[in-house]
């Protein structure tokens, strides 16, 4: 498997990951500061959760529809005008903040619209990926991926909570800058980043969806991590939306509450760097079940005890092996999905991971109100470790083999076409 140092020689890869993990230090802050914010103008846990679902909520609505541009459009022209959008809406922010005019309202519409953008822009860099990186430097380019999000999640956080304390908007003007630079980067790539043109009439967009759920159809894998990505992903960020809000509602500093977010960092970015090691080696079905798994236990402890550290501790316990479990996973799609389904594939099933995420501060919020932290976060634990057996009693996932043993599409499977398992992979034992 290609190494870091190797996929560095990748120019295109390279400047994309370089401007991508910029913009995203630039929206760790601004989506660290949103709640604390909404927080401390209304006094009320309900609107903080609102304001950090509304972006959630954008994002999650423009997947599908992102998904069909970016099998039809230029993915570096979405990649650059959702960049140019996030700038130009965290600028008002800042501009309204300078002049102290920031209200909960503003603060909605721009989570909703930059989660818009954010919606477009996902879909188009998964298949841009997948064109200027080789099918055998797919895993080490999502665990390079991963560890982008972890070095924004290690820095972004505690840096969102000291601009915080300076200004209020201050986070702001730095995400703006930073989608500045996305832009300036996504303009230096040089590979040919259209989709390859259409064969056969054309389709109506809700035909071309549906072109992507039927190819995930065939696939048994895909299938059943729908089923578990969305469960899953809901317990769990309506958890740390618990342990978070409960430390804001105790009084913990919010340069305290950053350190969370730096662990997950730390944690993240060993994990990514571990990550081609541990894919190379593990069947991708088993690093499935056992992400899985990582997912429930560091979260037990939050149960009995209410502190940063705490928090701290979980998060970095948890995300040790997340990265490798996501970089496989998304690897194994990139590769068996052919190219003019990357961007309608990939959106489907970020949708069905993600689609009920927007409502997970909302439950976390609800269950803190009514039943407290620790009886919370007991239920979401316990909620958590039931969607951990799907993947866990599934064959489907527990099959798929190792990196070296994927079928591979060069060429790929046209629409329609189902791409040849080896090993076959059998129909999900539990879903």
């Amino acid at each position: 498997m290609t190494s870091y140092r190797d996929l560095a020689r990748n120019h295109d890869f390279t400047i994309l990951w370089v401007g991508e993990t910029i913009s995203e230090l630039g929206s760790t802050m601004s989506l660290f500061v949103f709640p604390l914010l909404g927080y401390h103008l209304t006094g009320s846990t309900a609107v903080a959760a609102l304001l950090e679902g509304a972006g959630l909520l954008g994002m999650v609505a423009m997947m599908l529809p992102a998904g069909v541009l970016a099998d039809r459009y230029d993915r570096r022209t979405l990649m650059l005008a959702a960049s140019a959008a996030g700038s130009l809406l965290y600028g008002s922010l800042a501009v309204a903040g300078y002049l102290g005019e920031l209200t909960i309202p503003h603060l909605a519409v721009v989570a909703l619209l930059s989660g818009v953008a954010q919606g477009v822009f996902q879909p188009a860099q998964m298949a841009a990926i997948r064109k200027v990186v080789s099918t055998e430097d797919l895993a080490t380019a999502f665990s390079q991926n991963q560890a982008r999000q972890h070095v924004a999640s290690l820095v972004g956080g505690p840096l969102g909570g000291l601009l915080y304390a300076v200004r209020a908007w201050a986070p702001f003007v730095v995400d703006a800058i930073s989608y500045c630079v996305s832009c300036l980067t996504l303009s230096r790539i040089r590979t040919d980043l259209r989709p390859q043109p259409r064969t056969g009439a054309p389709t109506r967009p809700v035909q071309q969806v549906k072109e992507g759920y039927r190819f995930i159809r065939h696939q048994p894998f895909f299938r059943t991590l729908m089923v578990w990505a969305t469960i899953n992903n809901l317990v769990i960020n309506a958890c740390f939306f618990v342990v978070i809000m409960r430390l804001v509602r105790d009084g913990v500093q919010p340069a305290q509450i950053g350190l969370v977010s730096t662990f997950a960092g730390v944690g993240g970015i060993l994990g990514a760097l571990a990550a081609p090691y541990v894919i190379d080696r593990l069947r991708t079905g088993t690093l499935t079940v056992l992400v899985g798994w990582m997912c429930v236990l560091p979260l037990v402890p939050l149960v009995w005890f209410s502190t940063a550290w705490a928090a701290c501790a979980s998060v970095f316990t948890l995300l040790l092996l997340n990265p490798a479990g996501n970089a496989g996973i998304g690897a194994y799609r990139a590769a068996m999905t052919p190219d003019e389904l990357q961007g309608r594939v990939g959106s489907a099933l970020s949708f069905a991971g993600m689609g009920a995420m927007p409502l997970a501060p909302v439950l976390g919020g609800l269950l803190l109100g009514s039943l407290g932290g620790s009886t919370a976060i007991a239920a979401l634990v316990a909620a958590t470790g039931l969607a951990a057996m799907i993947p866990t009693l599934s064959r489907s996932i527990r099959s798929v083999p190792r990196p070296a043993a994927w079928p591979r599409l060069e060429g790929g499977a046209r629409v329609g076409e189902t791409a040849t398992m080896n090993p076959p992979i059998s129909d999900p034992a539990c879903v």
